[in-house]
Formats: structure tokens, sequence, C-alpha cells
């Protein structure tokens, strides 16, 4: 784990740990061949950043209770569900750096794995009566479910401008960080405005979050990120400091960089590359991000001061500074 995260988390470092432990639960099947999947499925840890973000919020709006563990690992679980649709849709074969599900057990298995584990999910709220939770997590699975398929339809087309963009980005990633930061402050027993504080906090990180994700498509690297540079690209998935510098291009720049796009040549990339630099793509997303995170901090910084909150707070910097 990267250390400035390990310090963010301090402050629910042993809440975390509780966390594991209940989601590990919660993923278990009493039919072995399906428990066995879900055992891998939790093999597959990532940096946690959703239950991170539930608890962090909690914890800034009061106190980390029994439910708060609930709707944490009811975002996990339908968040994880999602991944594994994801990757049978882009045809993915590793996911944090193991095979994917799809890939070890084709296709049918994953696809019939990420509805038990949506179903998982719900059941774990209904049991539990966390009727509230359910309202939040049914309207993020529906905003991300359009912005999906938005995507898919705009990158058929090639025609994407920036605010169709961040209307896409807005659903896909920003509505379930909002969900995780409403879940955590409802599970503290909040009042109204603080709970819109709070969701409208983790909707600013999460446009942040996946803005600084996109760049790093231009500016990481594999062995740092997991995933090849350019990968947007080669699924024609056009991203902000393209789109920026397409806007900022002439017509000629324009055509020879969507028929690079359309022919999928990955040695060609550096081309792309050289015309998003020529316009200033990077640093225009850059700034993007940045705004963003600086609204994000602007929702929270009236609340009480405590640790938790700082490490919210330390939090933003950490999503638009990260390498992977």
């Amino acid at each position: 784990m990267n250390m400035e995260l390990k310090t963010i988390i301090e402050p629910i470092k042993e809440d975390l740990k509780n966390f594991d432990r209940y989601f590990r639960n919660a993923m278990r099947s009493n039919i072995p061949y399906v428990d066995m999947i879900a055992r891998y499925i939790v093999k597959q840890k990532g940096k946690r950043i959703r239950p991170v973000l539930v608890l962090l919020s909690s914890r800034t709006c009061g106190n980390i209770n029994e439910s708060t563990y609930r709707g944490a690992a009811l975002v996990e679980i339908l968040h994880t569900a999602t991944l594994i649709h994801d990757d049978v849709v882009d045809d993915a074969d590793t996911r944090r750096g193991l095979a994917s599900i799809n890939a070890v057990w084709k296709n049918k298995i994953a696809v019939l794995m990420g509805d038990y584990l949506l179903a998982k999910g719900l059941l774990l709220s209904l049991d539990n009566r966390d009727h509230e939770f359910l309202k939040i997590i049914s309207n993020s699975v529906r905003k991300m479910s359009e912005a999906e398929i938005l995507q898919i339809a705009k990158s058929r087309q090639l025609n994407l401008d920036e605010k169709t963009y961040l209307k896409i980005i807005s659903g896909k990633t920003a509505s379930l960080l909002s969900t995780c930061t409403e879940i955590g402050a409802v599970s503290a027993n909040v009042d109204e405005q603080t709970r819109i504080l709070m969701r409208e906090f983790g909707e600013a990180l999460g446009m942040a979050f996946q803005i600084r994700d996109d760049l790093l498509d231009y500016i990481g690297k594999k062995s740092i990120t997991g995933k090849p540079v350019g990968k947007d690209l080669i699924e024609k998935k056009l991203t902000l400091p393209l789109i920026h510098a397409l806007s900022k291009a002439s017509k000629k720049e324009q055509i020879s960089i969507l028929k690079i796009i359309k022919k999928e040549k990955k040695t060609d990339f550096h081309i792309i590359l050289e015309l998003v630099e020529k316009y200033g793509g990077i640093d225009y997303a850059e700034r993007k991000a940045a705004e963003y995170a600086k609204l994000a901090k602007s929702k929270i910084v009236a609340l009480p001061d405590s640790e938790s909150k700082e490490s919210l707070l330390n939090f933003v910097d950490f999503i638009i500074t990260r390498k992977n």
C-alpha cells in the first residue's frame, strides 16, 4: 500500500481490519464452488478506496457502528460485481494483478458471479432494514449503467465533447464515490445539511479521481499503473486530455487523429501524445482535476476538526497526485 495512503487510513486502521472480516463473511456462500470463487475475489484486494471513504466519512460525522460496516460492505460488494461485469464486457484478462474471473472461469460463470454478488449486497441491506442505503446505492447503479452505455455509444461515434465527458464520469465514477461518503454520513445519523455536504464532497472527489485516472493513460507507466499506457485509446475512449486537444486542433489534425484511433495502431500512440502536448491537453486536465479537488475540500472545511476530517482532506490530495 502507498505510504501516503497508509498515513491517511491511520484514524480507521482498526476499523478497516474489522471491515475486512465483515466483507469476507458477507461474500461467503454455502455452495462450495461459489464460495471458492468468492474467496478468490477477496484475494484481488485493491486499495479499498471505497470502504476507506465510507469509514472516514462516518468517523468524521460521528462514530463508526455496525451499520457503517454494512454500508461499506454493500458498496464494496456491488462495486466488485460491476468490475466483474466490466471485465466480461472489456474481455479483460487481469484484475488487480491477478487473472480476472472471466479469464479463469469463462464469461458465463463471471456474469453469474456478478449477479450473485449484486443479490448478496442487496440482501445484506434488506435483512438489516438498511433501506436508506439501498435507495442511495440503487440510484448510483442506475447512473453508472446509463453513463457506461453513453460512453459505449460515444466511443463508436468518436464525437465526445467535454460536457458529455463530464456527464459520463459523473455517472461512472463520481456517483459511486458520493455514495460512499453519503452512506458513511447516514450511518452516523447526521442532519440533512451535513448529509448533502458529504454527498457533494464525494461527487467532486469522484470527478477529480476519474480525471486523474484518465490522465494516467497518457503520463503513467505500466509497471506502476498495472495497465498499458494508451489503453483508453485502444478501447476508443476519448478522455479529457485528448478532448481538449481536439477542440483546439485544426480540422486536418482532428481527422488524422481520429483515423489513428479507428485503426487501433498502438505504434501511432506517440502521434496522439504529441498533439495532446502541443495543445496543452495534459495541463488542462490537471487544472480541471485540481478545480474539483478544491471544490471537494470546500464542502467539508466547516465540519468539526478531527483526525478523520484531516484524512479526508489529505485523501483529496492523494487522489490527484497518485501514480496508479
